[in-house]
């Protein structure tokens, strides 16, 4: 593993940080599951990392390794189950989220995909669900390509052999203990120390003014930020889970981006906020700023074709406010590129390079500390613009369900076919009225789409004008 999918893999004894993300694909009907099945075996061969579990290596010396499992088993990962017809998407929306947010098996591939049959209108839906120490948002598309058709009676590809690997990833093999106890550490022992120092109580940070913490606060980088969160209303976090999902027009969307002078991320974050300040206000407790995360993808600039993880996380303050949506767009788009410019490093890698020094306990402790700092996420993930189809089923709608992580909702956009498709993932116990924020959601996304369109018009002509 990399450091950042070591760290998500160490999060993950909290259930609070579990980084589980799913996709949840409405098919316009049900797929032929034994055909799926042989897809994802082949896709299992193709993929080595689909049929490898998780070995920790003692002490955390190293992150931990990718290992062949043994006892891998494709009936375990592909399975099937069916909703009294004619299921609602609410009754398939709740069953969906129990199947994302029961823990995976440690000891085996952390990957599922489950077919949710009787869905109303004959269609079914494929809940594809990952650990996102497997990939990001963008790395689960590319490995989509594998089970993916472009048309609906495709022919199967050629069945694969699989081949295990050496034994070269064992933990009792020498080469790799001699490696692992002579290297140099990653950071000096008597910085390791104070951090673990400093990292015990966080909250400390900004009133040490000594020259030995201002350079620690230095390499720490973002994990320093402990300003609390800014929601009133959400300040409760539980393990109850709630999703909501919802589309908007793609062309339309990036019409609006780029007549107010962003791009789509600007959208999703400024209509999250705006959202986020109208249900405030619905409930009686108006918020002027809330503090976002989103998710950047620096796939492109890390060159790095082959990598399932490559994502950075910014901070900002979002204005939540009633204000004319190009105000707060104008907001939004300036707090974004100041955030994405001010991150020299990822703070995943920065938090993963340190927390490879570091006790389990304590940087689950430190992480939950994070997360207390931020109201809400938000990640923008790209699709694909032509149909594809899943073992002979058309996929009609794409809704991506981010995980949590300790805020109160996460909102991810995947772009399908002409929609942006989202799926509102929340913490029931933050949320307490799930539909007033998907409601809010929604009319903020279409005042977003005919401010564009009002930017767009030329002075002087009007909707009534012939």
């Amino acid at each position: 593993m990399s450091e950042a999918e070591g760290l998500m893999w160490r999060l993950d004894k909290d259930p609070y940080l579990s980084s589980t993300f799913a996709n949840i694909s409405v098919l316009d009907r049900a797929p032929d599951f034994d055909r799926l099945r042989r897809r994802m075996e082949r896709a299992s061969i193709a993929i080595p990392r689909l049929r490898q579990r998780v070995q920790s290596s003692p002490a955390n010396l190293t992150p931990p390794l990718w290992v062949d499992d043994p006892d891998f088993d494709i009936d375990y990962h592909v399975r099937r189950v069916s909703l009294p017809a004619p299921g609602s998407m609410r009754q398939m929306l709740d069953m969906a989220t129990l199947i994302t947010n029961d823990p995976f098996d440690r000891t085996r591939p952390l990957w599922q995909f489950v077919v949710i049959e009787g869905l109303d209108g004959d269609r079914a839906v494929l809940v594809e669900k990952l650990h996102h120490s497997i990939a990001d948002g963008e790395g689960s598309v590319q490995l989509s390509l594998q089970f993916f058709d472009f048309e609906r009676d495709a022919p199967e590809p050629t069945p694969l052999d699989w081949h295990p690997s050496s034994d070269s990833s064992s933990m009792l093999n020498v080469d790799l203990w001699r490696e692992m106890l002579s290297g140099p550490l990653k950071l000096p022992m008597a910085m390791v120390k104070q951090i673990r120092e400093m990292i015990a109580d966080p909250s400390q940070i900004p009133a040490n003014g000594s020259a030995t913490i201002e350079s620690l606060r230095s390499a720490l980088g973002q994990m320093t930020d402990v300003e609390p969160a800014r929601s009133p209303l959400w300040n409760v976090r539980s393990l109850r889970r709630r999703a909501e999902v919802l589309s908007a027009p793609f062309a339309d969307c990036r019409d609006a981006a780029r007549a107010l002078g962003g791009t789509l991320n600007t959208v999703l974050l400024c209509a999250a906020a705006d959202a986020a300040g109208r249900y405030h206000r619905a409930l009686g407790s108006p918020v002027d700023h809330l503090r976002a995360s989103m998710a950047i993808s620096t796939r492109k600039q890390s060159g790095d074709g082959e990598a399932t993880n490559a994502f950075s996380l910014v901070r900002m303050l979002v204005p939540t406010a009633e204000m004319d949506v190009r105000e707060r767009f104008a907001a939004v788009n300036a707090a974004t590129t100041e955030a994405a410019n001010g991150s020299a490093t990822s703070l995943v890698d920065t938090a993963a390079g340190i927390a490879a020094t570091l006790p389990t306990a304590l940087i689950t402790r430190v992480a939950r500390l994070q997360s207390q700092t931020v109201d809400f996420a938000t990640s923008n993930v790209k699709g694909t613009p032509i149909p594809v189809f899943v073992a002979g089923s058309e996929i009609v709608n794409n809704f991506p369900l981010g995980p949590i992580g300790g805020v109160a909702f996460n909102l991810t956009l995947l772009s399908h076919v002409g929609s942006l498709d989202m799926g509102l993932n929340m913490d029931a116990g933050a949320i307490t009225h799930p539909e007033v924020l998907r409601d809010c959601l929604n009319d903020a996304f279409g005042d977003l789409v005919n401010s564009g369109r009002a930017k767009k018009r030329p002075k002087g002509s009007s909707r009534s004008k012939k």
